[in-house]
């Protein structure tokens, strides 16, 4: 990782006024209409950002929707009242109990299908085929008959995933209006996929991992003004930069930093990512109203992030990023001859830091067998030498066929 200094700052964030800049640091609505009904207390609203050429306007603060909402409504009651209005889930989140939650939720209150922004997945497709079938149960299991924006590639890997027979699929979608928007997600090999899109023409949204570790990387960075100045508009998840194994101390010494504020961890990484008007949301997976809460916060709050809070964050960043995976799965699988670590030890991660088994077996199981069959006993001695944040990947991946086969 690179020392976060004011030039980095700069490049990451963007500064007003400074000549040369193509965005603005810390963008705040133009128009600030009081919609204060008479009779009625004012709500400090969710603010909002434009997602890229869609010109779809969309909350900063995006809820994640990745466990079981059938029998817990209660964020999607209260991002729906607070203006989080943006949903994401995918086709293979809680086994599809997320979309069915949602299609709960519009049973009850079907005048608000038209005021949600619906995000969705297709968990697992590896052709149309798949994408037709998985948006269709999508359609069923959320009572509706579109969806906003499409990820038609879940965990995108590599440019090559981006074929011709992808780009007519997502035009057809578009045209039949079963889609309004189509993108991809990624997790690993972020810059290839970010530069490959870019330069693709067709897509629209990206959903890829950025947060305050990731944003110290020059290499990302170059590859998130890429995809912006191509006009794609970029969600950020992964915010919380969360690792089993090294969570705790970084948010140990990101409250030392920020407590004094106002301000827990999670406000904090929130707050770093939103400063870079670059992203138009960032989605944070939240079960609770409580988290919800806490979360919002970060998106209504007067403070701004100075430069010596992101110099702080970039100094936490470098000091544990060993044991944090960043993506950079291009490097592990060359040396190991495996292209699915990066795979497994994010399922790994859904199981120890997020607490979502069944979405963690899910995941791992979308790895070929042959490849899942070597985590239980190959040595990957030679990708952990290969690795820049000396990952212990040999324990991790054994760990994760343990855990979750």
């Amino acid at each position: 990782m690179t020392d976060f200094n004011r030039r980095n700052f700069i490049k990451a964030v963007g500064a007003a006024g400074v000549a040369g800049t193509s965005y603005k640091v810390y963008a705040e609505p133009k128009d600030k209409k009081d919609c204060k009904k008479k009779g009625e207390e004012k709500k400090s609203p969710v603010l909002q950002r434009t997602l890229g050429k869609t010109g779809l306007k969309v909350p900063t603060l995006a809820p994640g929707i990745m466990y079981n909402a059938v029998n817990n409504q209660s964020v999607l009651l209260a991002s729906s009242m607070k203006g989080a209005n943006y949903w994401d889930t995918a086709h293979g989140y809680a086994g599809g109990n997320s979309e069915l939650g949602i299609g709960k939720f519009f049973e009850r209150k079907p005048e608000l299908r038209k005021k949600i922004i619906i995000a969705s997945k297709a968990s697992g497709a590896r052709d149309n085929a798949g994408r037709d079938d998985r948006l269709q149960t999508s359609f069923k299991r959320m009572n509706t008959d579109y969806i906003d924006i499409y990820y038609g590639i879940h965990a995108m890997s590599r440019p090559e995933q981006l074929t011709d027979e992808l780009k007519e699929w997502a035009q057809k979608a578009k045209e039949e209006k079963k889609i309004k928007f189509f993108g991809i997600t990624t997790h690993s090999n972020i810059e290839e996929c970010l530069h490959a899109c870019a330069e693709s023409g067709y897509i629209d949204a990206i959903m890829c991992s950025y947060n305050f570790k990731l944003m110290q990387q020059d290499k990302m960075n170059k590859a998130v003004e890429a995809a912006n100045k191509a006009g794609i508009g970029l969600v950020a998840m992964k915010v919380m930069a969360r690792n089993a194994d090294i969570e705790k101390d970084d948010d140990k010494n990101i409250a030392s930093q920020f407590l004094e504020k106002g301000m827990t961890p999670a406000q904090a990484k929130i707050k770093a990512i939103l400063s870079d008007d670059r992203f138009a949301s960032a989605c944070v997976g939240m079960k609770s109203v409580k988290e919800f809460s806490e979360n919002l916060k970060a998106v209504l709050r007067d403070e701004k992030l100075s430069f010596s809070d992101h110099q702080k964050l970039g100094e936490i960043a470098k000091a544990n990023c060993d044991g944090y995976c960043a993506g950079c799965s291009e490097i592990c699988s060359k040396a190991s001859g495996n292209p699915y670590i990066a795979d497994a030890m994010r399922a790994l991660m859904y199981n120890d830091s997020y607490g979502e088994h069944e979405m963690a077996v899910e995941t791992f199981s979308e790895i070929p067998t042959a490849y899942r069959q070597q985590f239980a006993s190959a040595d990957f001695s030679a990708a952990e030498r290969a690795c820049p944040n000396n990952i212990p990947i040999t324990e991790l991946v054994s760990r994760a066929a343990d855990k979750l086969a």
